[in-house]
């Protein structure tokens, strides 16, 4: 290593471009071998850069959004969802709805592709630079519970409310005591203006009002929830169950 190209690292390191630093001598035979002029070696370097770190901030948001596993709009079965067509499915890919602050409640019956297609819009609205975080109806329980003695719990609570989009999985799936109502509330209330929230329930907003309890929280909640919203009914069979069935047919034919 020559050291003209030791102080060049050392720069780029003094300047806090570690990527460039880290993969100089790489970029610079490939410099020699295409014969860049200056301005296309300076611009190749600078963009190998901003990749690196577009890449590092993706993942440390893919990280914050917790998502239990990773699934994409491209693989969701639109061909077996009859009340979702590819059109709308487009429509909701471009996140019109989330620079406006709508919600959207994916509403039907378990193995519809609910979770999926809420995660599948998470991972689009990361790839375009906003914030997410997903959680389950119980795990928020928890965490609102215990926000008050556990430093964990009030961070990432902190970074729920933080985030543009916010998926709630398993809406409603259990009834919720007073004191658990109304801490889903303050929640509601803190995220309304400020965020796109996406639920996904086997239960429409009409049953809630049993599950929470108290009338007022009710009226409250669905209020805002219900405004700037689309609900999507998801219809159909179970996609786990025909997986699950197509491996039992595979094993035993």
């Amino acid at each position: 290593m020559s050291e003209a190209t030791m102080e060049l690292k050392s720069v780029f390191s003094a300047l806090q471009l570690t990527a460039a630093a880290g993969a100089l001598d790489e970029l610079l035979m490939e410099a020699e071998t295409r014969q860049w002029s200056y301005r296309q070696c300076l611009q190749r370097v600078l963009s190998y850069e901003l990749k690196k770190r577009e890449e590092k901030q993706f993942a440390r948001r893919y990280k914050r959004a917790a998502f239990p596993e990773l699934k994409t709009l491209d693989e969701f079965r639109v061909d077996e969802q009859p009340s979702l067509g590819q059109r709308q499915l487009q429509q909701l890919r471009e996140l019109m709805w989330l620079e406006q602050h709508y919600n959207l409640l994916f509403l039907g019956p378990p193995g519809v592709g609910k979770t999926h297609l809420a995660i599948g819009l998470g991972v689009e609205a990361l790839n375009q630079g906003y914030s997410v975080s997903f959680v389950t109806m119980d795990q928020l329980l928890h965490l609102l519970k215990t926000q008050e003695i556990s430093r964990n719990a009030q961070l990432r609570v902190n970074r729920i409310i933080r985030s543009d989009l916010v998926i709630l999985d398993d809406l409603m799936f259990m009834a919720l005591d007073r004191q658990e109502a109304h801490l889903f509330f303050q929640l509601i209330n803190k995220l309304y203006g400020q965020a796109s929230i996406i639920l996904t329930s086997n239960k429409g907003p009409e049953d809630w009002g049993e599950l929470l309890g108290d009338p007022a929280v009710t009226t409250a909640i669905l209020d805002r929830i219900l405004h700037r919203s689309e609900v999507i009914h998801l219809t159909g069979d179970s996609y786990r169950l025909q997986m699950q069935a197509g491996l039992w047919r595979f094993k035993y034919r």
